[in-house]
C-alpha cells in the first residue's frame, strides 16, 4: 500500500466519523430537521427533498466510513 493512503487514511475516517455523527443527529426522530419544518415522526412515510438527501448521504458516508475503517485495518 503506497505510503500516502497509509497517513490518508486515520485522517479520512475521523473527518468522515464527524460528518456522519452530524448527519445522524440532523436525522433524530422528531426534534430533527424533520420536526423543524413540521414532520410528525411517521416512520413509514416517504422520503422527500432535504430529508431523502440527508439520508442518502447518511448511507453514503456510512459507506465511505466503513471502506477506510477496513483499509486501516490492513495498514
Amino acid at each position: 500500500m503506497p505510503a500516502w493512503i497509509k497517513q490518508f487514511a486515520p485522517i479520512a475516517q475521523l473527518v468522515l466519523s464527524i460528518f456522519l455523527i452530524g448527519l445522524i443527529l440532523i436525522q433524530s426522530k422528531g426534534s430533527g430537521l424533520s420536526g423543524v419544518f413540521g414532520g410528525e415522526g411517521n416512520v413509514y412515510r416517504t422520503k422527500r427533498g432535504a430529508e431523502k438527501v440527508i439520508f442518502i448521504g447518511t448511507v453514503a458516508i456510512a459507506v465511505l466510513f466503513f471502506g477506510v475503517a477496513i483499509l486501516n485495518a490492513y495498514r
